[in-house]
């Protein structure tokens, strides 16, 4: 089984890349933030402590879309769905873009993100329609922060750990909700060494694998500390081409204590074949 998962993470890693370079959208918050009186005295405690507030919150509604411009085309994956930070859990219908022919449509990818594992429904690649694709994210060069075309809210939230420096740009709305606007660069490797024990294996993969461990963002916080939308921009080196390429992901969280009811699949029901190379 071991070596079948490893096998599924090189090809998710490519297809994800390559989906990537074919998978891949801003997000939807306001904008024409104002300057604001009451700024917080320490952003980057503030930025620190916004995983553990999601926790407290214990689930949401989760909207994702993630872009990269490659060739002069910019592609757009999205994803909808529940999240549970208390578990760590969540399941995402991600939708891929058309080909370029524009004569095909994918079916839409069912997720299931867990501490350290993304499992996959209609992967395609030769997978039956009925089993599950299971892969460890801390083999992925990326730590599934982009493979799976949609960045596991949690450790979205996660990288805000690793924030080095941030400054408060004011306040504004996302989706009518009033929100604080923060900025700043945000460092996997120091994020991998703070985050839960479920999360520091795939943070430090992803460290590691990318152009740079330093991830600039835009996050938006609540009242209450929780996160409303945040935009990360990774950095990964195409193999195909020289220099590096840029990817947009956004995450919006939203209806907080929606019920959330996510359960894995049994070994049975996972795929333990080989994965078509895509």
């Amino acid at each position: 089984m071991a070596e079948q998962h490893g096998r599924a993470g090189g090809t998710v890693v490519a297809a994800g890349l390559a989906a990537c370079a074919c998978l891949l959208a801003s997000g939807c918050a306001g904008s024409g933030a104002a300057a604001d009186d009451a700024r917080p005295a320490d952003p980057v405690g503030t930025l620190h402590r916004a995983a553990e507030a999601l926790a407290d919150a214990g689930t949401s509604k989760a909207r994702t879309s993630m872009e990269m411009a490659t060739g002069g085309t910019r592609v757009t994956i999205r994803g909808e769905g529940v999240y549970d930070f208390a578990r760590q859990r969540g399941r995402l219908k991600v939708l891929l873009p058309q080909d370029p022919s524009g004569q095909s449509e994918h079916r839409p990818i069912t997720e299931l993100l867990a501490p350290g594992a993304l499992y996959m429904k209609n992967r395609g690649a030769g997978v039956p329609a009925d089993k599950w694709v299971r892969v460890d994210t801390a083999t992925l060069s990326d730590g599934n922060l982009v493979t799976g075309g949609a960045t596991d809210p949690w450790a979205a939230a996660e990288v805000l750990r690793g924030t080095r420096s941030a400054t408060y740009v004011g306040r504004t709305q996302v989706a009518g909700t009033e929100v604080h606007h923060y900025r700043g660069t945000a460092d996997l490797t120091k994020a991998a060494g703070t985050a839960s024990p479920g999360g520091r294996a795939s943070l430090a993969a992803a460290a590691k694998g990318f152009a740079t461990a330093e991830v600039p963002f835009d996050v938006y916080l609540d009242d209450q500390g929780r996160i409303r939308k945040i935009r990360h921009r990774f950095s990964f080196v195409n193999g195909t081409q020289e220099g590096t390429v840029a990817v947009a992901s956004t995450t919006l969280l939203y209806d907080f204590g929606a019920p959330v009811d996510v359960t894995l699949p049994p070994r049975e029901d996972i795929y333990a074949g080989r994965i078509a190379e895509e």
